[in-house]
């Protein structure tokens, strides 16, 4: 089987209609996302939209959290803060009860499923650096196999083992018995590796491997949307830079 695994789509919807063109051609099997649906882009209704219709399992990400009243944002800096504001006012009824209705983690067979790290969902806490990667070593039974996490917006996986954590740096991966993986799958409409294609994972269960996928796709248009919606410049302009 080959599951689409994508993160942090951001109200991109240019970034969003690529990905989902590219998943099709794959010949994926199922579609996943991990949450971030919404916030820093100017499409919110259209991406929610989309990715009910193309995914089966969604999950809660800190910016859906935020719009769905499910956490506190105040502490945000004031553009963020402005854009979820901006946001809760242009979401549809139907798509905010939607957000109000994504669950934090999901579990299934080998694999688990959540925006930030597996052991706090709720919390959101950042994956993103061997660092943090072996802080993971006190908490395997929190852990499946396979762990799919968005939230940094970074290209990124790390193999734990019983005792000791490894950076993984390939574009394909394949697994080895005995290790967790934690991947983390990029951004759709936000990347932030230098990179400003769009990105997810594509897994194959039945090699088992997977391979991080990057897409182009029309950022003119995504950066206008956002610049003629009144929203923080930087949100537009950073989509160039792939930061």
């Amino acid at each position: 089987m080959k599951i689409a695994i994508f993160s942090d789509v951001h109200a991109n919807l240019e970034a969003l209609l690529k990905v989902k063109e590219d998943i099709e051609s794959q010949g994926a099997d199922r579609s996943v996302c991990l949450g971030d649906v919404v916030g820093y882009g100017a499409s919110p209704n259209e991406c929610c939209n989309i990715v009910r219709g193309m995914a089966d399992v969604v999950i809660l990400g800190n910016h859906d959290a935020a719009v769905a009243g499910h956490m506190d944002y105040s502490f945000y800096y004031d553009a963020a803060r402005d854009v979820l504001d901006w946001t809760i006012a242009q979401l549809s009824s139907d798509n905010m009860e939607w957000l109000r209705s994504l669950e934090f983690i999901h579990r299934e067979e080998d694999i688990v499923l959540c925006h930030g790290s597996p052991v706090n969902p709720r919390d959101f806490e950042y994956i993103f650096a061997l660092e943090q990667a072996r802080q993971l070593l006190d908490h395997r039974d929190k852990l499946s196999t396979l762990n799919f996490i968005g939230h940094s917006h970074l290209c990124k996986a790390f193999a734990i083992g019983p005792e000791q954590v490894h950076d993984v740096i390939a574009s394909r991966l394949s697994f080895r018995k005995g290790y967790s993986y934690m991947i983390s799958v990029g951004s759709v409409g936000q990347p932030r590796d230098y990179d400003n294609r769009a990105g997810y994972v594509l897994l194959d269960t039945d090699a088992p491997a997977l391979e991080f996928r990057r897409i182009e796709y029309d950022i003119e248009t995504a950066a206008k949307k956002i610049f003629d919606a009144g929203i923080a410049y930087n949100f537009g302009k950073r989509l160039f830079l792939g930061v």
